[in-house]
């Protein structure tokens, strides 16, 4: 299939493109219809492309930025998102995690290390654009600089039954027989399906260059604070040269997330050093029974809400997300009835939900906790053994959350006590007051417990 030095196809060979159903026998119509098109080149809709252009079917990934682009997220790559990408995909980490240094707001640090890695540090930029190229390599045909204005599934652009028409921003109108949402949190396709969101956090990042003596003092090791605010944290992940220090908390504490931001970057001693790039950017999740598509259209990773609550990790799911999308969008492509159709978009969304899902249900509880009792989750994973190789076995990819909660009884029990909120309790955090003499995160961390 060829294409131009920006990964296109030819005007010419793109205006006879048609779905693979149809491409023997021509098209009724003026303008080709996909088998699947892909809104959105992150790494969900990167993973939806490539699954759809790995089983033989025409797809369309279109992305109204120019990529590469900078995306605010701290990259890191823990084992589930390693198990979901394409085959032969190379990682361009700049850091691997073999140490976690973490800290209740400042104070009470401590180190834990593991000889073996524990998560992989990446520059979205780098990582986004090499997904989308696998799924270009894939088949998939990929459109920059293109704005989706919204989708149809009835009304004149609409030729038949079996066909979603995209409006683009400039009028053009592009045909499919399926339609994944990949968008964003902010997602126009999200909109249309009805997704609904009952948590929603803001997070603000900057990225620090730092002279050679700063950077090898992190080299392989990264900072968890946990935070002032209900349900906060901040990060400092080293990458090379650049620190990605951020923080996120609940949406409605602008102001106090800021200052959080200001104080952890002050505290760290990097409030010298000019940030690269200052950012923002809102996390969405999904609420239980919010839609995963309408009709013939699926969305997937932050379209959907599809994050993990408590971490608000969100490029596993991304990945996985979009895979079981783009698989599951080619059965929607050949379905030839609106109950067909209807039948696999429920297999779609009954695969994430057995699957994210349950890990999103624990998360919830899991965030639950953490925003009343910060300082014992805290005291947990600093001081047991037990509660660090769970963290570390599910950085690593051997386990989840639910995952732990479903084969570890003790683990399951400590989830169901500590979730029940005891009379008179409320959303405030505990204050996490450190003994005399703690240390804080500025000190030089102790050696710290190894595996």
């Amino acid at each position: 299939m060829p294409f131009d030095s920006r990964g296109h196809r030819s005007d010419q060979e793109q205006k006879h493109i048609v779905s693979s159903e149809n491409a023997d026998a021509g098209s009724e119509h003026d303008e080709p219809v996909w088998d699947v098109v892909v809104v959105g080149a992150g790494p969900a809709g990167a993973s939806a492309a490539y699954a759809a252009a790995v089983a033989g079917r025409q797809v369309l990934l279109v992305e109204k930025a120019e990529l590469p682009r900078y995306k605010t997220c701290g990259g890191g790559i823990i084992g589930p998102s390693r198990d979901s990408l394409p085959p032969g995909f190379e990682l361009p980490f700049q850091d691997r995690v073999h140490a976690v240094t973490f800290s209740l707001n400042g104070k009470l640090a401590r180190t834990r290390r593991s000889k073996r890695m524990l998560f992989g540090l990446i520059n979205r930029p780098e990582f986004d654009a090499s997904l989308v190229e696998h799924a270009q390599k894939a088949g998939a045909v990929l459109r920059t600089g293109v704005t989706v204005s919204r989708v149809e599934q009835h009304g004149p652009a609409v030729p038949d039954r079996r066909t979603v028409a995209v409006v683009l921003a400039d009028g053009e109108t592009v045909l499919a027989r399926a339609v994944v949402g990949a968008d964003g949190s902010a997602s126009r396709i999200g909109a249309h399906v009805g997704v609904k969101l009952d948590q929603v956090d803001l997070g603000l990042e900057a990225e620090i260059p730092v002279p050679p003596t700063v950077a090898e003092d992190w080299a392989g090791r990264v900072l968890i604070d946990w935070g002032p605010l209900p349900g906060s944290y901040g990060w400092v992940f080293p990458k090379g040269d650049t620190l990605t220090v951020g923080v996120i908390s609940a949406r409605g504490e602008g102001a106090a997330t800021k200052r959080y931001l200001e104080d952890f970057i002050a505290r760290l001693g990097l409030a010298g050093f000019e940030p690269s790039v200052s950012s923002g950017h809102l996390t969405r999740c999904r609420s239980e029974d919010s839609p995963l598509s309408r009709g013939r259209v699926l969305v997937c990773g932050d379209a959907a809400g599809l994050l993990e609550p408590w971490t608000r990790e969100g490029i596993s799911f991304a990945l996985r997300s979009g895979r079981l999308a783009g698989e599951w969008a080619v059965r929607i492509s050949e379905s030839h009835d609106a109950v067909d159709a209807r039948r696999q978009a429920l297999n779609y969304a009954f695969a994430i939900k057995a699957g994210l899902g349950v890990e999103m249900g624990v998360g919830r509880r899991m965030l639950a906790i953490f925003e009343r009792r910060p300082g014992l989750l805290h005291a947990a994973i600093t001081g047991l053994r037990p509660a660090w190789n769970m963290f570390a076995d599910i950085t690593r990819g051997s386990t989840t959350l639910a995952g732990v909660v479903r084969t570890h009884p003790l683990a399951r029990r400590a989830l169901d006590l500590l979730d029940r909120r005891q009379p008179g309790e409320t959303g405030t955090p505990d204050s996490g007051t450190p003994e005399p003499g703690a240390a804080g995160v500025t000190a030089a961390p102790e050696a710290g417990a190894r595996e």
